[in-house]
């Protein structure tokens, strides 16, 4: 017979934390070593991206900003280690083999994820290896912890198996009215070990959870401390800057009005916005790197890094804003990119009559249809390689991503572009587009209060109401204000080096007591307002006027 050993719920969770979480620190550690982008929570959560459809990833940027990444890395690990690991704790509780089960199967799900990301290889999958093994070796140490040798185990007033017993002698301990099987009884099955059944060791558990937890949070940490170091950020650093052939016009000097809470005319690297598709960010040593132009080309072009800094270098000012930037968000920034021109690369190329698309490919396999005769028409869309006097970050693209002024960044900003197919839009579709987006994505003319914020407080009389416009490669010509919905007002605008970056505007108003809407529209260079008709961001951008609240007391 077996012995049976009552084991509460909480541990039976505890196990499987325990063991989830040192299998997450084992492929965590692994993949420091193999490429970060083999750590399998980053490569479900980057799979999830692409599999999520189009207006709950809206939803995502929208409540979260810049931030959705870090929410979904959160919750898959959330979901992993308090919703899965726990569970398949309970299973190896009732049976070992079920417990090893569970994990196989989350391992199956993790090497999915990893190889089928572009370029992966079969290396890849050590980490999700590793941690399975790891995982299933903590589970089996940690039941045996909790239970010794025992079998099956029960929770909490969970009742033992039951088996028959056949009496002694009649009238003894689990004798029934008469002998033999008509008087057999119920009772606990149980294994005698030297005179007593063994029960649950809470401290041996405890002890060894503890050590389980010390070890998968530092192999965790030392996991991410060694991926850092092995990133590209030696060899960008190794990076010397050409100077421009083409320099960018200086700055005027009234193109920063330096108001307090003003967006600044040029956004530093470390405050641009970021919005890709990308949970992993790409690591592309410049040494390895290379833009294949093909498709309807006369003349298929390769080109290395070494190679495209040795190319005429072009300066210019540009705003890029994306598009899922609602009225008055945040989704904008101004920077000073150095690059070489788009158009001269094609034209090694030999654009063909009839191609009115480039389909670009980021080295993570993300696509972007930008139309030809925008890039074309002479104005300053760039292969960068820098942004703001310094090379460009890993997070922005780094070797070299798109800028294209007047269009959204999802149909002309790919980051860490690897690939130009020469093409048409009625023959290929980029990422978005069979999302429900626009094909083609030019800015909107847009206009938002920095200045106060909605909700603020403030005193009455002398205010200061500023903010940005921007309508990229027309130019801002006008800003308007007006005050619970009466006259327009002309807003003061700073100067701007060209019709590609946004534009700053400020006005004094003397406020009254009460609560004050205040609402914001432009005017570009071509004579158009913007509409106040509200609407959403999808499919090629929102409109509407900036409005906000504020108290005057």
């Amino acid at each position: 017979m077996q012995r049976n050993s009552v084991v509460p719920v909480w541990a039976r969770g505890l196990l499987g934390l325990v063991a989830g979480g040192v299998a997450l620190g084992i492929a965590q550690l692994v993949a420091a070593f193999v490429g970060p982008e083999t750590f399998p929570v980053l490569a479900v959560g980057d799979a999830t991206v692409d599999l999520t459809p189009a207006p709950v990833k809206d939803f995502a940027i929208r409540t979260f900003g810049e931030s959705d990444k870090a929410v979904l890395v959160g919750g898959v690990l959330v979901v992993v280690l308090f919703g899965v690991a726990p569970l398949i704790g309970m299973l190896a509780l009732r049976r070992l083999s079920y417990g090893f089960a569970g994990l196989a199967v989350f391992g199956v799900v993790g090497l999915l994820a990893v190889l089928t990301r572009p370029e992966a290889g079969v290396l890849d999958a050590f980490p999700t290896l590793a941690g399975v093994g790891a995982g299933a070796w903590a589970l089996a140490w940690l039941v045996r912890r909790a239970t010794g040798d025992a079998g099956p185990v029960h929770a909490v007033g969970a009742p033992p198996p039951l088996q028959p017993a056949r009496a002694a002698t009649p009238g003894g301990p689990g004798s029934g009215a008469g002998s033999g099987d008509a008087g057999a009884v119920e009772r606990p099955a149980v294994m005698w070990v030297a005179g007593e059944p063994p029960e649950f060791d809470r401290r041996r558990l405890l002890t060894g959870a503890a050590g389980g937890v010390v070890a998968a949070g530092a192999a965790y940490v030392l996991g991410q401390t060694l991926g850092g170091r092995q990133t590209v950020d030696v060899a960008r650093a190794g990076v010397a800057l050409p100077k421009p052939a083409t320099p960018a016009r200086p700055i005027p000097a009234g193109a920063d009005l330096r108001i307090g809470g003003l967006s600044p005319f040029i956004t530093p690297n470390k405050d641009f916005y970021r919005v890709d598709t990308a949970l992993i960010v790409p690591q592309v040593d410049p040494d390895d790197w290379t833009l294949r132009i093909h498709g309807m080309v006369d003349r298929p072009v390769e080109i290395t890094y070494a190679e495209l800094l040795k190319m005429p270098l072009t300066e210019a000012d540009v705003t890029l804003t994306c598009v899922s930037n609602e009225v008055g968000g945040s989704l904008a920034g101004n920077a000073r990119w150095l690059g070489v021109r788009m158009a001269e690369v094609l034209r090694q190329a030999g654009l063909q009559s009839g191609a009115d698309m480039l389909l670009s490919t980021s080295s993570d396999g993300f696509t972007c249809g930008t139309p030809v005769d925008v890039v074309m028409d002479g104005r300053d869309a760039l292969f960068a390689v820098a942004m703001n006097g310094e090379v460009l970050p890993v997070d922005h693209g780094f070797p070299v991503r798109q800028v294209v002024p007047g269009l959204y960044g999802y149909v002309s900003a790919t980051k860490w572009v690897v690939d130009i197919k020469v093409t048409r839009f009625d023959r290929d579709q980029a990422y978005w587009t069979p999302r429900g987006w626009s094909a083609r994505g030019p800015i909107k003319t847009q206009s938002r209060i920095d200045l106060p914020k909605t909700a603020d407080t403030l005193k009455p009389g002398r205010n200061t109401v500023a903010g940005v416009a921007w309508a990229q490669h027309t130019g801002v010509d006008a800003v308007e204000v007006r005050f619970d919905g009466g006259e327009w007002r002309q807003a003061k605008l700073a100067e701007v080096p060209g019709p590609d970056t946004w534009r700053q505007w400020s006005i004094d108003w003397d406020a009254r007591p009460g609560e004050r809407r205040i609402e914001v529209r432009a005017t570009d260079a071509s004579g158009y307002t913007q509409t106040g008709e509200l609407a959403p961001v999808a499919p090629d951008g929102a409109t509407g006027w900036h409005t906000i609240t504020v108290n005057v007391v």
